[in-house]
Order: structure tokens, then C-alpha cells, then sequence
């Protein structure tokens, strides 16, 4: 078939012959999972280009090192073996592998340290003096070799011996592959499966320079390496995003073209050189609830507020090469990624490969459940792994997570994953793979699976990986993937030790630590209300609750007095007579892929509506609920059991395909209720199946946010409230005047099997995927510009050019001294990217706000904080603007305000940073455990950046808000263990200077710093740059200014 597929969903395939060639996304019934090798024109296949090969990139490496040497640039090191890591300056770098396309004269880092050339790069050599000369004589014999290699790279693979034909059963072969068995190491045998991919990757990768070969057996000696935090080069196959993160870093890469062409490069070299899937499905908003029209509504309200970013990311897809956009209302990324985009295992030019992917949304990690390695990285990362760039990372510890038995009947997948992530997080998985394993994995399904997969980052884990096996390969089929594709997979995985079968004995593996857990122990729960690993059982739900009502503020309390808890507030709601008390249910929404993606809740829930229906219950009609699947999949298969009727009757209409509550995009409460709320300060409660509940997150007025099922958002909505005791309390009065109990209501397992055996069908995934290469009208009518270079609006409230490269040179600036900083703002435990970013609505008080009622944008299309992450003029006035935050400045009061400490004033935090960025001063943010977590959003660090935050000083932080705030130049320091601000006795009213040397080549990755006050104190951190490669980036600004640099040096 050809690919016919509309221009606005195409991108262009580097593997392809022609420069105007595009990809599409394919017919899912056609073997979509593998890239075709046929002549063109190529079959309408599924992202799989070809990655950047070394002959491919040998020519650029070497004018690279031409470029480096005409400048007086030389590397550093002979060897890349730790032996010779700490030798002379002359001796460590030139056969450490190299992690840029190509290297300025700026600098010329991999693993070693950084050597800058003071004239920065010129077409005449800089005058750096007889030094440079001894060392360009002491590093002779070494250039002479890398010449040598460098010559013939291009054509040997380093492992070229152990590359394998697949042959086909009925003849001919499926094609080539680098075999592990081949290698005749036991050592491999006992690796955990996601540490294989890992392995896999350094292998096909290996050309001795980006990747090493002391690479790949650092990843076979992962038993002792990982101990040691072992730095490994990885190259993911492809990128995911979602239009959130998406518009910002397609604004990255235009802002980048833009750079490299005042630089006098070629700005077109600005490419992805991998596939990059971007499925808008952050922007509808639940505006229209409980509606007939409800979809249709929501989806024209989405248009006209983000028609900007809309047509911005559909230039963008014609723009760039290798991009890949589905429109919006088309369903979440994440289940989208699972039930389509998810390729298991690539063969691209007839080399086989597993697939891998790194996404920015920290719940990339959903297609774990599948058997692909994919994990949230932040935006800035995401896009210099576009660009060609090896992600650096520590080799990670391996959590080996042993399930046994079955989940008991009426238990559901939200219930084990709640109870996996309170156990996980106990046990401390922060930067570690958790694999899955053991005879209860044939029990879960893969929908199971992906469910679990899904929260590690609420567990903590960079990966919660399922190895693939038979459960795997039958929802292959499920979901529409060809008979020959999913034999293809099963004979590559084979082949090369990466499919596990359960009916054959089990090689035992080596795993870093040990947890199991007895599928059949698992309690139905809920979790919050505001974190998602405080898990309560149903049984323990209202003593609990009671509790938290009692409890001082904090995650799991609310300080209201005893004498308030059982009022009751009256109010006339839309002519009816309405009420509501602490712990009454306003919001119930069935949202998010993590649950949306499974048809045995979904189906489940529908059930609840259902038996509800039939015994005279209904939801209370001001409790606004909500259905928001994640693909066009569930609605057919709801239509088709016939149960779509039972949720409409509840109030659970369709709203739309997207992420909508669980991302706070839940829309306005009904005015009558918000002012209940709000003139009574009442304690109000969300109950949603989505992975986030913190709070401020979901809505601004629901305090008390639950994560749980959809058969439980069901069930609290019908009963009203969060204080209930289900086992004992009815939950409401049926058509016959009974009693009506939660157990009346709920279905067997046996009843939801049943339903999904007989309504899931493959071709509802096959039409319904087939559809989205369609558009839809409102996407198909949007223009777009020819241009390669991007036009910016200096008018535009929603896409703004970023200031990050304005003024940049061919020098980097190298460190900046933080000297005499005042604390911008000191927080405790647990400040979230929610709390630094937020993503939903722009208060009407906020810097945000002024700023577009002074542009002319009236406070109702002022859209949401996630909406507007194009623009850096909002996002740096949005930074920290969560009205739930809490600064230890502000003596327990709650919101987006600081003190300016020069004057003592109280002023907003943009404000405040603005004044101390105009009276010229530094500024620096103290915080306590767990900074950072939540969704990766690199806004969390452009914004503190942009503000004029020069480092963060915090008890620990999560592992991709550290890299951010890396990759945007911040220095992330670690107090000592056992030590604090508070320990140290620091108000956050001292000036601070963190002494590191102002020579990159004096810093080294987790080196102690010493940070003294101008009171004097005096006390010393770890400094959390982990690697070489972030001092590298550290001494470029940022990631993104040493990408320029290289590849504007790569040319001249």
C-alpha cells in the first residue's frame, strides 16, 4: 500500500530516498511494527526510520575533529579504562567516546574534562601559547590512532562477528541481528531482561567512539558495575510526546534553527534523527459535563483556545523530518503508544532491534507493561536525543518484584497498583529499574500490567518493566498487530533471550534487591488524599478520613476543629435543594490512560452504572462527572455491551479523548457550588482513576483529591461522599425504599470477564487507528506555513521565541559563580513540579494573569499554564504560581508569595525575583526531601532559569527534575546525610556563596562543596552533577547551547 496518508499527519523518514518523502502513521492492519525494506514507494509503515549509522555520521566526526584540532583543541585521555581515567591532562580523552554529532571549538568533552580554547574558534588558530604545543606534541601518537580509527570505523563494526541471520519458518529470513547468545558469556544468562535491552543497544551501537566497547561490558558486568554507578552511553529508538511538553520543545527546536543560522550554519541540520511521535491529548478541558453533547463542545471550546498551538505543531510536522503528529481528539499518548505506536521489536534495513523509547511525560513508562524499555525523560533531554545525542545515565540497580497467586474476585488492577506503589516506595526504588516476574504473571492481562507500569513514577522507579512473553504476544493480536509482525517479534526475542516463557524452566536472575507480593493478599483501596502512595483500604476509608479531618495540615491531614466537621451547608442548586459537607464528592471522573487503557475497569464500571440503574440510584446532579477514555476503543467497545446507556444515566458522558482531570484540566464547578465551597470553607473531594492527586493538581477548590478505580469513582459518586464505610453504611435508598449496599452494586469478576470476552474485538482497534491517519475536519482546516524557519508573533501570548540563545557565541561561558545569593524561597519535603509549574488554571491575582489582561486576553480564554508553555513570558510569571504551595518564609501561609528579603516585603515569587535579578543579585532555593517529583516538566526548570535561580539546595531530589534542572544550567546540590536547613539552623535569610572552582576541569561529578553563609555558618554538600557529560553541559549553560555549539563547530 502507499503511503497516501494526509499531509498533516506525515514526517519525514531520514531511510527514505527522497528529501520530501514523509512518514505516516499506517493502517494498523498492515505490519505497522516493522519498517518495510521494499523499493519505493515504501508501504505505509509505522514509524521505524533507520538510526543515524557511523557511516552515516563518520564524515561529520572527522571534520568534527578536524574543526578541534585546527583550534588548538585536544583531547584528553588515551584510554576510556578507569586505569587511565586519572591520568595526565594529555591522556584522557581521546578514545573516550564522544556524545555530540560533532564538537566545537568550545569545548570538547565526553567523558573527560572539559578543555576550553581561549580564543574560542575562528578561522586562524588562537594563540593559546607554547602549553598547547607540548600538548599537542604529548598527544601525537594518540591522534595518529584515532585517525586510524576514525578511518576505518566506518566501515567494521566492533561486533560485526556476532551479527546473525533470523531466519523465516516457511524459508528466506525476517533478517539480521547483533546475538547476545553469541557472545558465549554466561554472564549475560542472569541479567535481568531490562538490563538486555540496555546491552543490545551499546552493541549495535558500538563504533568505539559514541559508544564504547568498555560499554558494553561495563552492561555485562552489570552485577558489580551497577554497584559502582557505572556511566553507560544508551541510544532509544525513538521519542514520544505529548503537546504540553511537545509545543515547548517543538519552539526549542525552531529557536534552535533559528540560532545555528546566526551562527552561520545550516539550520535545516536541526532534525530529529530518530522517530518522535507527538499525540496532542493535553489541551480539552471538561468545560461541558454531563451532556449528549458534551464531546462535540468540549472539542470546538479545545480549538478555539489552542488554534495557535495547534497550527504551530502542524507546521512542525511538515517542518521537521521524522515527525510524526496526531491530532488532537484522537486519545492519551500513553495508551495510543500501547495500543498502536508501540513496535515492540524494529527491523529497519533489515537489522532487528528492540524497541525503546523515552518520552516526556514521566508516565511513558505505561509501555513497560509491553516489554518496551521507555521511561519519562525531561523536554530538553528529549530533544538532544532527537538531535543524535547518546542519553548519558548511571547503569541502574535492578528491583526484582516476584508476583505469586491471583488477584482475588471484585479486586482490580488500580487496587494492586496502589498497593505495588506503597510498597515500592517504602522500599526505595528512586533511579532503579523494578522488573516484574514470577508464576503470577500469567494471572494479570496486559492491560494489568500497563496499569502498574504506569505509576512508577509515583512508585519512584525509572522503569517498571513486564519482559515480554505469551500474555504479550496474545494482546499483539488483540489489538490488531498482524499475525506475521507478532511472529516476527516472537522469533527475534527468542533468538536473542528476551521472551520469557513461563512453560519452560527459569534460568534464575541476578537482581540488585528482592520484594514479592501474594496476588491474593491485595485489599481493594483507594489512595490520598494528596499523595498516590498513601493507600487506605475501603475498609479503614472513613476512620481514616476522620482522621485526616483531625490532623494538623499536611499530606495527610486538614486541621478542621472538631466542633466544624459535621456541618452541613445548604444551597439552591439550579432550583433544587442542595447540600454539602467535609468530604462530599464534587468531582468524579473516569480519566486517565492508566486506568482507561484496561476494559476490565472500564467495563467494570460501567457494570456499577448499571446495577445502580436498576435499583433506583442516581449520582447527585451537582457532582460533576466525567468520562474521558483514552482511545476512540473503549467507546466501541462500551457501545457494543451496551452499557455507554447505564454511564450517560449516571452523568458519565463522553467528554472527550484526552488526559483532561487527571492533568487538572477538570474545567469550572457549577458557581452555586463553588460558592458552598468556598463561603464555608468546606473540605470538598475529588475521586478520579487517574496517577496524580496532589494537591492544587486536580481543582483548586477540591482539597481532598482520591486516586482509585472507575468501578470505585462509580461508587463514591452514587454514594456522594468520602466518608462512608462501605462494608456497613448503604449507599443510598433504592426505588423500593430499601437499602442499597456497595456489595448490591459491585460485579464479579466472572461478570466483567464475560463482558470483555464478548465486546473487545480486534477490529475496534484496527478502524479505530485506521481513522486517525483521517484527522479531523477541525485539524484538517488549520493552515500551514511552507517556511522552514518559523515566523514568530511578537504578539502571541501562546508561542513567544525563548531567550535562551540570544547573544550566544561560539565560547561557552563556562561555570557561573553563585556569590552572596539570597533564597529566592524555602520549602520543605515534597515540592512537586505541580508546585513549581503548574499546569492548570492562571489565577485571576497571578503575574500570569496581568500579564495577558495587559496584552487584551480576557480572563475567559486566559486557557490553562499547560496550554501556554509555547510562551516564556507566562511560564517564568507562572513559575511557582500554585496557590497550594507552602514557604517556610511565609510562617504557614499558603500560596504563590514570598518574602524579598533586602526589604522584607511580601511580594509575588516572579516579583520578588524580578527584583533581585534588577538589583543584580543571585539567588539560590532550599528545600527538603523529594524536590521535583511528579511530572517531568522541564518547565519546572526553564522557569527557576529564567528567574534567575542559580542553584537548588534540597535533602534529595527525583531523578529526571535533577536532569532538568542540569540541562538548564542550575547547580543541584544535596545536603549530607542526616542534615537539613533546619538542622543547620538556616532561616533562608542568609546570603549564600557555593564555593566551586570556576574551571570546569577542577569540578568533578558528586564532589563535596562547601557552602558558606554570610552569618557564618558553614557546611558542605554533595554537588549532583553525576556525570562528565552534565559538567559538560554545566559549562556550556545547558544542553541545548552545547548542541548548537557542536553542531555550528561540526560545520565551520
Amino acid at each position: 500500500m502507499a503511503a497516501t496518508g494526509p499531509p498533516n499527519l506525515t514526517a519525514v523518514n531520514p531511510g527514505d530516498p527522497s528529501p520530501g518523502s514523509r512518514r505516516s502513521l499506517a493502517p494498523i492492519s498492515e505490519p505497522h511494527l516493522v519498517a518495510s525494506h521494499q523499493p519505493s514507494p515504501p508501504p505505509r509503515s509505522a514509524p521505524g526510520p533507520r538510526p543515524p549509522t557511523l557511516s552515516r555520521v563518520a564524515p561529520v566526526l572527522l571534520s568534527m575533529y578536524k574543526a578541534a584540532c585546527s583550534a588548538r583543541l585536544l583531547p584528553r585521555s588515551l584510554s576510556s579504562s578507569p586505569s587511565t581515567a586519572s591520568s595526565s591532562p594529555a591522556s584522557r580523552l581521546v578514545a573516550s567516546r564522544c556524545l555530540a554529532l560533532s564538537r566545537p571549538c568550545g569545548a570538547f568533552a565526553g567523558r573527560g574534562r572539559v578543555l576550553r580554547c581561549a580564543g574560542g574558534l575562528s578561522c586562524s588558530p588562537c594563540s593559546t601559547g607554547g602549553a598547547v604545543r607540548q600538548q599537542i606534541g604529548a598527544v601525537a601518537p594518540a591522534v595518529e590512532r584515532f585517525q586510524r580509527r576514525m578511518a576505518t570505523s566506518a566501515t567494521e563494526h566492533a561486533f560485526k562477528n556476532i551479527l546473525t541471520s533470523l531466519p523465516k519458518p516457511g524459508g528466506g529470513e525476517y533478517g539480521k541481528f547483533y546475538s547476545l547468545p553469541a557472545l558465549n558469556d554466561p554472564r549475560i544468562d542472569k541479567l535481568p531482561y531490562s538490563i538486555r535491552i540496555l546491552l543490545e543497544s551499546a552493541i549495535r551501537n558500538c563504533d568505539d567512539f559514541q559508544v564504547m566497547k568498555n560499554d558494553v561490558e561495563k552492561i555485562i558486568d552489570w552485577e558489580n558495575t551497577s554497584l559502582k554507578l557505572a556511566e553507560i552511553p544508551f541510544k532509544p529508538a525513538r521519542v514520544l510526546l505529548q503537546d504540553f511538553t511537545g509545543v515547548p520543545a517543538v519552539v526549542d527546536l525552531a529557536a534552535m534553527r533559528d540560532a545555528l543560522a546566526k551562527l552561520g550554519s545550516d539550520a535545516n541540520k536541526i532534525n530529529p534523527l530518530v522517530p518522535v511521535d507527538l499525540v496532542i491529548d493535553h489541551s480539552v478541558q471538561v468545560d461541558v459535563a454531563r451532556s449528549t453533547n458534551a464531546l462535540q463542545s468540549n472539542m470546538e471550546l479545545e480549538f478555539s483556545r489552542n488554534k495557535e498551538r495547534f497550527g504551530f505543531l502542524k507546521w512542525g510536522s511538515t517542518a521537521f523530518q521524522n515527525m510524526l503528529v496526531v491530532p488532537p481528539g484522537s486519545g492519551i499518548v500513553h495508551q495510543v503508544n500501547l495500543e498502536y505506536l508501540g513496535r515492540v521489536v524494529f527491523n529497519t534495513n533489515g537489522i532487528m532491534y528492540p524497541d525503546s523509547v523515552v518520552g516526556t511525560d514521566s508516565h511513558t513508562t505505561m509501555i513497560d507493561g509491553l516489554g518496551v524499555a521507555g521511561w519519562g525523560v525531561g523536554g530538553i533531554e528529549a530533544e538532544a536525543t532527537m538531535l543524535g545525542q547518546p542519553m548519558s545515565m548511571v547503569l541502574p540497580g535492578v528491583v526484582g518484584f516476584k508476583l505469586t497467586g491471583k488477584l482475588r474476585s471484585g479486586v482490580t488492577a488500580t487496587d494492586l497498583v496502589l498497593t505495588v506503589t506503597q510498597m515500592l516506595r517504602k522500599h526505595g526504588v528512586v533511579g532503579k529499574f523494578v522488573e516484574f516476574h514470577g508464576e503470577g504473571m500469567g494471572k494479570l492481562s496486559l492491560a494489568d500490567r500497563a496499569t502498574i507500569a504506569n505509576m512508577s513514577p509515583e512508585y519512584g522507579a525509572t522503569m517498571g518493566f513486564f519482559p515480554v512473553d505469551h500474555v504479550t504476544l496474545d494482546y499483539l493480536k488483540l489489538t490488531g498487530r498482524s499475525d506475521e509482525t507478532v511472529s516476527m517479534i516472537e522469533a527475534y526475542l527468542r533468538a536473542n533471550n528476551m521472551f520469557v516463557d513461563y512453560n519452560e524452566p527459569q534460568i534464575e536472575r541476578v537482581y540488585s534487591s528482592y520484594l514479592e507480593l501474594d496476588l491474593n493478599e491485595v485489599e481493594p483501596c483507594i489512595s490520598g488524599p494528596k499523595r498516590p502512595h498513601d493507600r487506605v483500604t475501603l475498609k479503614e476509608m472513613k476512620s481514616d478520613w476522620h482522621a485526616c479531618l483531625d490532623n494538623k495540615v499536611g499530606f495527610k491531614g486538614f486541621a478542621v476543629p472538631k466542633e466544624q466537621q459535621d456541618k452541613v451547608v445548604k444551597f439552591d442548586f439550579r432550583g433544587q435543594t442542595a447540600e454539602l459537607k467535609h468530604g462530599s464528592v464534587v468531582i468524579a471522573a473516569i480519566t486517565s490512560c492508566t486506568n482507561t487503557s484496561n476494559p476490565s475497569v472500564m467495563l467494570g464500571a460501567a457494570l456499577v452504572a448499571k446495577k445502580a440503574c436498576e435499583l433506583g440510584l442516581e449520582v447527585k446532579p451537582w457532582v460533576k462527572t466525567s468520562l474521558a477514555p483514552g482511545s476512540g476503543v473503549v467507546t466501541k467497545y462500551l457501545l457494543k455491551s451496551g452499557l455507554q446507556e447505564y454511564f450517560n444515566k449516571q452523568g458519565f458522558h463522553l467528554v472527550g479523548y484526552g488526559c483532561t482531570t487527571c492533568i487538572g484540566n477538570s474545567g469550572d464547578l457549577d458557581e452555586s457550588v463553588s460558592a458552598a465551597i468556598t463561603e464555608n470553607d468546606v473540605v470538598a473531594a475529588a475521586v478520579l482513576s487517574g496517577n496524580r492527586n496532589f494537591e492544587g493538581r486536580v481543582h483548586p477548590l477540591t482539597r481532598a483529591n482520591y486516586l482509585a478505580s472507575p468501578p470505585l469513582v462509580v461508587a463514591y459518586a452514587l454514594a456522594g461522599t468520602v466518608d462512608i464505610d462501605f462494608e456497613k453504611e448503604h449507599i443510598g435508598i433504592g426505588k423500593d425504599g430499601k437499602e442499597v449496599y456497595f456489595r448490591d452494586i459491585w460485579p464479579t469478576t466472572e461478570e466483567i470477564a464475560e463482558v470483555v470476552q464478548s465486546s473487545v474485538l480486534p477490529d475496534m482497534f484496527k478502524s479505530t487507528y485506521n481513522a486517525i491517519t483521517k484527522g479531523n475536519p477541525m485539524w484538517n482546516q488549520l493552515p500551514v506555513p511552507e517556511a522552514s524557519l518559523y515566523s514568530w508573533d511578537p504578539n502571541s501570548t501562546y508561542i513567544h521565541e525563548p531567550p535562551y540563545f540570544k547573544g550566544m557565541t561560539m565560547s561557552p561561558p563556562g561555570p557561573h559563580a553563585v556569590k552572596d545569593a539570597y533564597c529566592l524561597l524555602n520549602f520543605g519535603d515534597s515540592i512537586t513540579t505541580d508546585h513549581i509549574s503548574p499546569a492548570g488554571s492562571i489565577h485571576k491575582d497571578s503575574p500570569a494573569a496581568k500579564y495577558l489582561l495587559e496584552r487584551g486576553v480576557d480572563r475567559k480564554d486566559f486557557n490553562s499554564y499547560g496550554s501556554r508553555r509555547g510562551n516564556d513570558e507566562i511560564m517564568a510569571r507562572g513559575t511557582f504560581a500554585n496557590i497550594r504551595i507552602v514557604n517556610k518564609f511565609l510562617s504557614g501561609e499558603v500560596g504563590p508569595k514570598t518574602i524579598h528579603v533586602p526589604t522584607g516585603e511580601k511580594l509575588s515569587v516572579f516579583d520578588a525575583a524580578t527584583k533581585y535579578k534588577s538589583e543584580g543579585h543571585d539567588t539560590i532555593i532550599l528545600a527538603g526531601a523529594e524536590y521535583g517529583s511528579g511530572s517531568s516538566r522541564d518547565w519546572a526548570a526553564k522557569g527557576p532559569m529564567l528567574i534567575g535561580v542559580k542553584a537548588v539546595i534540597s535533602k534529595s531530589f527525583e531523578r529526571i527534575h535533577r536532569s532538568n534542572l542540569v540541562g538548564m544550567g542550575i547547580i543541584p546540590l544535596c545536603f549530607k546525610s542526616g542534615e537539613d536547613a533546619d538542622s543547620l539552623g538556616l532561616t533562608g535569610h542568609e546570603r549564600f556563596t557555593v564555593n566551586l572552582p570556576t574551571d570546569v576541569s577542577e569540578i568533578r561529578p558528586g564532589q563535596d562543596v562547601t557552602i558558606t553563609t554570610d552569618n557564618g555558618k558553614s557546611f558542605t554538600c554533595k554537588l549532583r552533577f553525576d556525570t562528565e557529560v552534565e559538567l559538560a553541559y554545566y559549562n556550556h549553560g545547558g544542553i541545548l547551547p552545547y548542541v548548537i555549539r557542536n553542531m555550528a563547530g561540526a560545520q565551520n
